[in-house]
């Protein structure tokens, strides 16, 4: 009896190692542009310290980066609406939703807030997030209203009718593959599972990020999203990648000279004069061509 049962934990702690090499095997994603050596982790690093220069960490970002990474330098800078000398907060009693509440934020409410913040300020994509909530006090509600009253409900956040389309159908494809309206279910998973789950809905990509990547010669012109992406996330140090991804969405969102918005910008909401990342264009970016 006991040899048997010995026998059945080899086989199973074999099945596990087993298991755990096909996973990292399958970990590993082939960059499908070998040949452009762009970025090198020392301009990762340099593109977000000067970012974080010029930005501050995004507040609304904050509490998520304290689950993964260690603080950054305190650091004093122009808020992100366009005001200026508010000093970015790092310690842990910070994190606080917009009205102040403590109250634990659902993956689904954070998921939401990233489609309302695209193309306006925090402070305006906030504005939107809370309106909307107190439209509609749950995601069903919003699920079962008609477009005009959600559009009506983040109207302050810009792009009305876009976002309101965008997260009506992310709702119903949630509720359609999962049979209900929560994604805690993330919290389980691996990056790449979750990047993978995220994929299924219509409008969540890291399109601002590419775009910016293109600009300044990380990625070559002629890369679409998901070579974009494979190549970025094979040359960039993993422990740049999430404070990168919150500065250059947030630095896309602020500097129209990077992701060609155009002049309508409100200048005050912009700092294209003053733009470092200026300094990784030019010659670069025809440093390489792809493979």
């Amino acid at each position: 009896m006991q040899r048997s049962r010995k026998r059945k934990q080899e086989e199973s702690s074999s099945c596990s190692k087993e298991s755990a090499t096909k996973s990292a095997r399958n970990d590993v994603v082939v960059d499908p542009y070998p040949s452009h050596p762009r970025p090198t982790p020392v301009e990762c690093r340099a593109v977000r310290d000067d970012l974080l220069a010029l930005h501050g960490f995004p507040q609304r970002f904050e509490k998520y980066r304290k689950l993964r990474l260690p603080p950054l330098p305190h650091t004093s800078s122009p808020g992100l609406d366009g005001g200026g000398g508010t000093p970015v907060k790092l310690d842990p009693s910070d994190g606080d939703d917009v009205n102040g509440s403590s109250q634990k934020e659902s993956v689904l409410d954070g998921l939401v807030s990233i489609i309302l913040s695209q193309n306006t300020t925090d402070v305006n994509s906030q504005r939107a997030f809370a309106s909307l909530k107190s439209a509609f006090p749950t995601w069903q509600d919003v699920l079962a209203a008609d477009s005009k009253s959600i559009e009506n409900a983040i109207r302050c956040g810009g792009l009305a009718v876009t976002k309101a389309s965008c997260i009506k159908k992310m709702l119903s494809c949630l509720l359609e593959r999962k049979g209900k309206l929560c994604l805690e279910y993330l919290r389980d998973l691996t990056v790449d599972e979750i990047k993978t789950e995220l994929s299924h809905f219509k409008g969540i990509g890291p399109k601002t990020v590419i775009q910016i990547g293109k600009a300044i010669g990380w990625v070559p012109a002629v890369a679409d999203r998901k070579k974009a992406y494979l190549h970025l996330n094979r040359r960039i140090p993993d422990e740049l990648k999430f404070d990168l991804n919150c500065l250059l969405f947030t630095h896309g969102k602020l500097c129209h000279e990077c992701t060609q918005k155009g002049a309508n910008q409100k200048r005050k909401e912009s700092h294209e004069s003053s733009c470092p990342l200026l300094t990784y264009c030019g010659d670069m970016f025809k440093s390489s061509s792809p493979n």
